[in-house]
């Protein structure tokens, strides 16, 4: 991912640096565990020797690695150098205990857990800030009155607070999903080729594994099975979906014909270099364009699961690139939404104005029921109700500043309501006599 969008913390996990030193210690702690176990020659003095000693850098790595076109290998010779540069001529070297009964994937695949957990936490971080900021925005708003919108066409009366409130709840099931994807990600295998163990006690990957913090694969091939990791892109997916929505929402509220809530627009900023007077989304817009990467990403992901008998490295290019692009640009996405959020402007009096732009309409739900307490049948009360209702839409679409629709529900001798009745109906807060227990179970919500 390209360092616009990287943010350092989650970048510093994939850098070469960091795998390379995971790299170390399991070789190190495979090394540690071969001495505590006493079976292949390496004594506990060695294996302590090799943990002071043992180093790399990524220059000489990549050097070696031209040469040969192996990786393991290139960053195996040259911790060798390390560990070995103080030995004297003659004595035998303490590095070639290092990687010792294991295979390449043994270290690949058990770094880059290490790595897709570290990566989880940070998500997670972010998941649980975003979601405290919609929880407490949503208690915020909770009596900013709106109108709902399906199929982007007025519904009935809401609060603005219920859409923090539904991203808060979104972001709980993201929560979970990914704690459910970093527990399936937190494995390793140190099982040899093939995995049958046939140059490596199993004690030596119980060992690495625990002191890693992951879970030793019950039956590896030469690989750990990349299911674990298509469900991890699975869930940076979903959650780069869900980031995808509630930005569109901004979009869509920051319309010029809207503007009910816009995104921070900050002082000194500039909006277009051709008409100055613009306020574009230019963020949520962002945010919407890089869930665009980490759903293609997923793909990449379910592609990789298939591997040839005990392994391939098909999946090795694509991985490295989409996981790591995937897990930046999300972490980055949450920068930007926490941002947003926090700080997005809202206009109740817009938001009043445009609740009452249609003219009463966004109450037809409660005159046909109105009508059907009267004791005519839903058939008949939905022509009375819709044939007002059309002579309404056919005023607003033509800016004739015609009678509302409580006017014409007056004047319509089909619809026998009482002045009583139609002022409760056309009371938008008698929609929300029952909302409070949406914000009830919203109290409960924790990250």
């Amino acid at each position: 991912m390209i360092d616009r969008y990287t943010r350092p913390a989650m970048g510093e996990i994939w850098e070469l640096q960091n795998k390379f030193s995971i790299w170390k210690e399991i070789e190190v702690l495979a090394c540690e565990a071969q001495a505590e176990l006493g079976k292949s020659g390496i004594t506990k003095e060695e294996a302590q020797w090799i943990r002071d000693h043992a180093d790399f850098t990524v220059e000489r790595i990549d050097e070696i690695e031209k040469v040969t076109n192996h990786d393991v290998i290139a960053f195996t010779t040259n911790m060798a150098e390390y560990i070995d540069a103080d030995i004297e001529e003659g004595q035998e070297p303490p590095s070639r205990w290092v990687h010792y009964g294991m295979t390449s994937s043994d270290l690949g695949d058990t770094a880059l857990s290490y790595q897709i957990v570290q990566a989880i936490d940070i998500i997670l971080e972010d998941i649980a800030a975003l979601g405290e900021t919609c929880k407490r925005r949503a208690f915020e708003l909770k009596d900013v009155l709106c109108v709902g919108r399906t199929h982007g066409i007025h519904a009935e009366p809401m609060t603005f607070g219920m859409k923090f409130g539904s991203w808060a709840w979104a972001l709980k099931r993201a929560q979970k999903r990914m704690l459910e994807a970093r527990e399936v990600a937190a494995t390793g295998a140190i099982s040899g080729a093939v995995g049958t163990y046939s140059s490596i006690d199993p004690f030596v990957e119980e060992y690495v594994c625990e002191r890693l913090g992951l879970t030793p694969d019950p039956l590896s091939t030469q690989v750990l099975a990349r299911d674990r990791h298509a469900q991890v892109m699975a869930a940076l997916a979903v959650t780069a979906s869900t980031l995808e929505s509630i930005a569109m929402q901004v979009r869509l509220l920051q319309q010029s014909d809207v503007i009910e809530a816009e995104e921070p627009f900050t002082k000194g900023q500039k909006g277009s270099s051709a008409m100055p007077h613009k306020r574009n989304p230019i963020t949520a817009e962002r945010v919407c364009g890089l869930a665009r990467v980490v759903k293609a990403n997923a793909q990449v992901a379910f592609d990789d699961v298939a591997l040839w008998y005990e392994r391939d490295i098909s999946h090795s290019g694509a991985e490295r690139v989409a996981l790591a692009d995937s897990f930046i640009a999300l972490d980055y996405m949450f920068g930007k939404m926490q941002w947003m959020l926090d700080g997005l402007q809202v206009y109740p009096a817009k938001m009043e104005h445009n609740l009452w732009r249609t003219k009463g309409l966004i109450f037809s739900s409660k005159v046909l029921l109105a009508l059907v307490d009267t004791g005519i049948s839903r058939e008949d009360a939905y022509v009375i109700v819709q044939r007002n209702a059309m002579k309404v839409w056919e005023d607003i679409q033509n800016a004739v500043d015609g009678p509302s629709y409580r006017e014409r529900l007056e004047a319509d001798p089909d619809a026998h309501l009482t002045q009583e009745v139609l002022d409760e109906i056309f009371d938008p807060w008698d929609f929300l006599t029952r909302v409070d227990v949406v914000f009830e179970r919203l109290e409960t919500l924790e990250f």
